[in-house]
Order: C-alpha cells, then structure tokens, then sequence
C-alpha cells in the first residue's frame, strides 16, 4: 500500500549531507578518466594540474550554489533554480536533464566501471554484473528511506577509508618508475594546450556531484545554513582526496601504460600490492562504485519526486510508500540507467553526460547574477565568498570547455543539445496538453 508524503521529514544533518556530496563526487571518472587524459596529454606534472584546476572550478560552483540553495531550500537542484529564476519551462527541462543525464547516467557509467573492475579479478562478463547491481542498489533504497540512508553512509564510509588506505600505501611504498609530475617546459607547454582544454570535460565529470545536498534540500534540516557548508566541505575533501589519488595514479604507472585503459585503479594496484594485493585493491574499488551508484539512486528520483508534486501529469512519481522512499521514481531512474549499460559504450556516454551536465550548471550558477538583480531583497543567508570573482571563473571555465568539446566531439555536443531541445518539445507538449484538458 502505497500513500503520498507531499513533505518528506528533514531527517538529514550535515554529516549525511556530506557523504551525499562525496558519495555522489567520488566514483567512476577518478578511477577511469586517467587513461583517457594521457591519449592526449603525457606530462604527469600537466596532468596533475587538471585535476588541480578541475577541483578549484568544481568549489567555485559549490560556492555559488550555497547561495542559491541558501535563499531557496527545496529538493529538486536545477528543476528548482531554474524554474525559479529564469521561467518553468527551463526548470522543467533541467529536471528532465538531471533525470536522463545527470544520475541515470552516471549510475550507468559506475555500474559499467564495476563491471569492467570486478572482469579484473574474476571470470564475470561486465555487463550482467553492471545489469545486477543497479537493480540490488535500487531494492535497498526503493524498501525505505531509513534503510536506504544507513547504506548509504555505510559504503560512503568504507569509500573513504579505502581510499585514504590506498593514498597512503602509494606515497609509503617504493619509489616507481612512473610518470614525473614535477614541473617542466613540456608540462607547462601541455597546460596551456587544446588537449589540455578539452580533457577539463572529464575531470568535470569526475568532479559532478559537488551539488547533490541541493537535490534533497526539502528533507534537510537546517538547510539555510547546513547546505552551503555541505556543498563546499565535501567538495573541498574530494579535490584534496583527487589530487592525492592521481599523484600516486602517475607515480606509480608509467603513461605509456596508462593511455586509453579504464581500470587505472588496478594498474596502479598491482604496482603498488603486487599481484595478488591488486586482487583486493579491486575489489574495494568495486565498493567504492556501489557507494556512487547508492548517491545516485538516493538523490535523483527526489527530482521526480519533486517535479511529481509540481505538475498534474506526473503525479504518480509524486508517490513514496509507508516507508517514505519514492518509489516510481526510483524504478523509472534506474530503468533508463540500464538503458545506457547496453549501449556498452564507455567513453561516447562519458563525453555526452559531461558536456549536458556542464551546460545546466553554467545556467544554474550564471543565474546568481541573474537573481541578484531581479529580486535583489531576496534574504540570503549566506551569500557566495568572492562576488562576483567566484560564480564568474565557473561560468568561463565551463564556456571553455563547452567550447572545446563541441569542436573536438562534435558528435557528443550535438547529443546534448538534442536532449536539452527534446525536454524542451516534450514539457511544451506537456503544457498545451494540459491547459485543453
């Protein structure tokens, strides 16, 4: 038996707003987007910087967005600015973006990096168990609320114990003959090339998620004061945990074994454990991408949740059981997520969620200054460090990037463009349905 909940309970403090920021940061792109990066770039000192840069980009937008979230606290993230601060039509379209993009997407791409991860160590074919996991996470998080949190900061937890275990055993063991990341002419060369520009899209996706608190606004406590400092907290963990990671990623593999390998987390565990040690570097890394997909799994379906309660034809999704999970909602995310694991194509989803996602948060911060002006009287608790500095470097680095990949993946930016246009015509579809009805 089913019952609506329109005002879920604020059950969630800063500890667990935290852990929804890491949970939802740390995953797939820090343990696959290396190898992808040095096809292009081969200078470990240039390498290090663009995680370096992608993690000061990623606290400018959590800055920014504390203060949105700060003067506006209801679940929902973009669907919610958006629509508030530009026109509901917007909103709707980003909502429609967080749903096929921004955690159906991701969802997919972990549950395929685990299936790529878990083949490492085992005769299992990638895709099934990819196929299996998103269901099982789904089961946990679909029976309750209470239960699907308690999971949650339990892997979010083991997630980062076992990445501070593996930090360290890579900066205590032996030196290796891996790439050197102090700085040189061919490093600086690198910084400031295309190559450089273009590979920011995937450490921008790796970053994603330094705004998930701000999907589940509705149910945390305190919000005008817990949100802003959840954002910049687990996002500043994250980038210090980043650039860590790849220190010992580059230190530790040479780059010419690195280019174009997914499983840059095994590589580097079996020089740094040796043989059988990589086995249960694996399979914690495995753990590692169970956390991710549980962040996705309890953050997105609050969207729909959301947009369920805001317009007639969606209500259903609107529905939580006894137990206050939302159920529809999450069935309907994870449908979509097993919908991108077929497509088995890695890096052609990677560059596509990357650039969407990108465009939506260069809106969403742009519309700082946009609610500056229009309503000026608006309180804001708390107002972004650094105006109008901070919301501006977000907004041009983004640009850049957006840029890059439209030239240099055409065929990805097209995609995403495509998907934004088809939210637009279905929600204007929508509308007119319902204002004859």
């Amino acid at each position: 038996m089913k019952t609506n909940h329109p005002h879920a309970p604020r059950s969630i403090g800063y500890v667990t707003a935290v852990a929804i920021v890491i949970a939802s940061m740390i995953g797939t792109g820090v343990f696959t987007t290396l190898g992808l990066q040095a096809e292009e770039i081969q200078s470990g000192f240039a390498l290090l910087c663009l995680w370096a840069l992608g993690g000061l980009i990623a606290m400018a937008g959590a800055l920014s967005y504390g203060e949105l979230a700060a003067a506006m606290p209801r679940s929902g993230g973009e669907y919610h600015f958006l629509g508030r601060i530009y026109h509901p039509v917007l909103g709707m379209v980003a909502g429609w973006i967080s749903v096929t993009v921004g955690f159906a997407a991701p969802s997919a791409l972990a549950a395929m990096a685990l299936g790529h991860y878990a083949a490492a160590f085992s005769d299992a074919s990638p895709m099934p168990v990819a196929v299996f996991t998103i269901l099982a996470i789904a089961a946990f998080h679909g029976f309750s609320v209470r239960i699907g949190k308690h999971f949650h900061l339990v892997t979010t937890a083991m997630k980062l114990a076992l990445i501070a275990i593996f930090c360290m055993a890579g900066l205590l063991a032996e030196p290796f003959d891996g790439a050197s990341v102090a700085p040189s002419m061919q490093g600086w060369r690198e910084v400031f090339s295309p190559a450089f520009a273009f590979s920011l899209i995937y450490v921008s996706y790796a970053y994603s998620g330094w705004n998930a608190a701000t999907y589940v606004a509705s149910e945390v406590r305190r919000p005008r004061q817990i949100l802003p400092a959840a954002l910049l907290h687990g996002t500043l963990i994250v980038t210090i945990l980043y650039v860590l990671l790849n220190y010992v990623f580059l230190s530790s593999v040479p780059i010419s074994e690195l280019s174009g390998r997914l499983e840059v987390g095994a590589l580097s565990a079996s020089y740094i454990f040796g043989t059988s040690g990589s086995v249960l570097a694996n399979v914690s890394i495995c753990v590692l991408l169970v956390s991710t997909i549980s962040a996705m799994v309890m953050v997105g379906p609050r969207v729909l949740q959301v947009a369920g309660e805001d317009l007639p034809g969606l209500r259903s999704l609107a529905v939580r059981t006894r137990a206050g999970s939302p159920l529809r909602a999450i069935l309907l995310q994870q449908m979509l997520a097993l919908g991108f694991v077929v497509t088995d194509s890695f890096e052609d989803v990677l560059s596509y969620a990357g650039f969407t996602l990108n465009l939506i948060a260069l809106l969403t911060v742009s519309g700082v200054f946009v609610l500056r002006y229009t309503e000026p009287n608006l309180p804001r608790p708390y107002r972004v460090p650094g105006y109008p500095l901070t919301p501006a470097v977000f907004v041009l680095m983004n640009i850049v990037i957006l840029v890059f990949v439209l030239h240099s993946r055409p065929v990805a930016g097209a995609a995403g463009l495509l998907t934004i246009l088809a939210g637009a015509a279905l929600v204007l579809l929508h509308k007119r349905r319902t204002e004859h009805t």
